[in-house]
């Protein structure tokens, strides 16, 4: 990013900015402007404003609008189209760097960055970037593409790319981190300037709080810049004036007790050793986490869990900081933490007391995660639920199906280096089955009969509508099998599946039963 055309580490976000603000940036200092593709007749504006001036443009392509809805586009096919139209919008005003908006679920994120590559290769774009990426995808970016940007949420309330990593790769890089969405957005930009620790500095500097949030975070690190969107003339002055501020040592002490910005870059070292030790089970859902803090609390430990507690980690974070200040040596934590971000209170607050902190990772099939899912749905309610019935739910025992996808597109695994004091890989190990019978599954469709000795017959067929995966009755998926097994105790290992489509294979491979072709 070409950083030297300005002194102020200041972009101007033009989603709601309309010509003039972009006017009135460029006259008070902002020489960095931050736009999109998606930002309807931004680009245009923005080129009308800037032609001519030394400035750095920051466009950005592979989102798509439909009013209110935006939605990530990947495809690379969308990536090279938006980029040209940004090119034919800015008419002649150069793309300084060219991000892509989001990771897409439906593309895969090497698919997206090396479409993002192709244009710093053909030299349509100077650099190229990421936006709102978790470490593990920025990783695999940086194997891929020149990455020089990245741009993430960050700032009053948005933290998770410090704690998730984000930031600390970057600057481990040299790479640039542009900060969007400062103040949080309205609702928390609003009460910012009602918040008591900020405002105690702010006026001590005789700036509004925005100012001093602003100035916190570029306050972080100089390959940070923050994208702002004021859209008045005071505004921007307003977000001028942080960028200038110069911090002391008391208002970063200050500000770090209210946000915890600096803390969580660098994180601080543990505290002296009070031999406590916190247990922390990893592993999707599924993959048998409780099995093993139920070991763990039968030789004595205490279990800390969201699922019986209820509420947020970070209360779960708190409930554990409370029960080591109280003396507590061994706490278990069976709960998900498949990103850094969730970890990463847990860990501090363990080192913060003194306390190891040792992990397991729990390494689980999909395969063996999505019928474990399914029998605890069968054991909780004795049935498969219906797709409304599951997205009404909040318990654990109701999770839909693309619960499970949603976990492993966003899966970082852990590392020592978060912060654990050890860390154990361990394959998730099915017990075997207590169940007496076999039986021959004839798979129709998305129909089930299961024959038995003595000619019994059983059926079980899935009544909801084809499509997108929202049931677990539908092939290959297994809950057709597994609820004619646990009625009728039947072991799926010890049975075959006789079916006419790939589906069924997949399906038959899943519980490990033997798979017939039935011409």
């Amino acid at each position: 990013m070409n950083v030297s055309v300005g002194t102020l580490r200041l972009a101007l976000g033009c989603l709601h900015a309309s010509g003039e603000a972009m006017a009135t940036a460029l006259a008070a200092g902002v020489t960095t402007f931050d736009t999109a593709r998606a930002y309807r007749e931004s680009e245009r504006m923005l080129a009308s404003v800037v032609r001519g001036k030394r400035v750095c443009v920051v466009t950005k392509g592979g989102m798509k609008r439909d009013g209110a809805t935006w939605r990530p586009d990947g495809r690379a096919r969308s990536i090279r189209e938006d980029c040209d139209a940004s090119l034919e919008a800015l008419a002649g005003v150069a793309i300084d760097t060219y991000l892509v908006h989001a990771p897409d679920p439906a593309v895969p994120w090497a698919t997206t960055v090396r479409a993002l590559a192709r244009l710093a290769e053909e030299k349509l774009v100077a650099n190229i970037g990421v936006c709102n990426v978790t470490r593990r995808q920025l990783d695999e970016a940086l194997e891929i593409a020149p990455i020089t940007v990245v741009q993430v949420s960050l700032g009053a309330g948005s933290d998770a790319a410090l704690r998730g990593g984000v930031v600390a790769r970057c600057i481990e890089r040299g790479i640039t981190v542009m900060a969007h969405s400062p103040f949080g957005g309205p609702k928390r930009a609003a009460k910012l300037a009602r918040d008591a620790a900020v405002s105690a500095i702010a006026k001590r500097h005789g700036a509004s709080a925005h100012a001093i949030v602003l100035a916190a975070l570029l306050d972080l690190d100089p390959r940070i810049v923050v994208v702002a969107g004021p859209t008045r003339k005071d505004t921007i002055d307003d977000c001028v004036r942080g960028a200038t501020i110069v911090l002391t040592d008391r208002d970063r002490d200050e500000l770090d007790a209210r946000f915890g910005f600096r803390s969580a870059l660098h994180p601080p070292p543990p505290a002296p050793s009070t031999g406590a030790e916190v247990l922390m089970v990893m592993g999707i859902q599924g993959s048998g986490k409780s099995t093993v803090a139920t070991e763990r609390v039968a030789a004595g430990w205490e279990r800390l869990n969201r699922d019986d507690r209820g509420g947020t980690l970070s209360k779960l974070h708190s409930a554990l900081d409370a029960r080591l200040v109280a003396g507590a040596t061994r706490v278990v934590l069976d709960n998900t933490y498949t990103t850094r971000v969730q970890r990463q209170g847990a860990i501090a607050v363990a080192r913060a007391r003194g306390a190891a902190v040792r992990g397991v990772w729990i390494e689980t099939s999909l395969a063996d995660a999505q019928l474990n899912v399914i029998e605890r749905m069968l054991e909780a309610h004795g049935r498969l639920l219906a797709p409304r019935e599951m997205e009404r739910a909040r318990d654990p025992t109701a999770l839909p199906p693309h619960a499970l996808g949603r976990t492993l597109r966003v899966l970082e695994q852990p590392e020592l280096e978060e912060g654990f004091t050890s860390l154990e890989s361990k394959p998730f190990v099915r017990k075997p089955s207590s169940r007496s019978r076999s039986a021959v599954f004839v798979a129709h469709a998305a129909t089930v009969t299961a024959k038995l000795e003595a000619a019994a017959t059983y059926v079980a067929s899935c009544t909801h509508e084809g499509g997108p995966q929202r049931c677990w009755c539908r092939p290959p998926l297994p809950g057709l099998l597994a609820l004619l097994a646990r009625a009728h105790d039947i072991d799926l290992s010890k049975s075959t599946v006789s079916g006419t489509s790939a589906a069924h294979e997949r399906m038959a491979a899943s519980v490990g039963a033997r798979y017939s072709q039935r011409l």
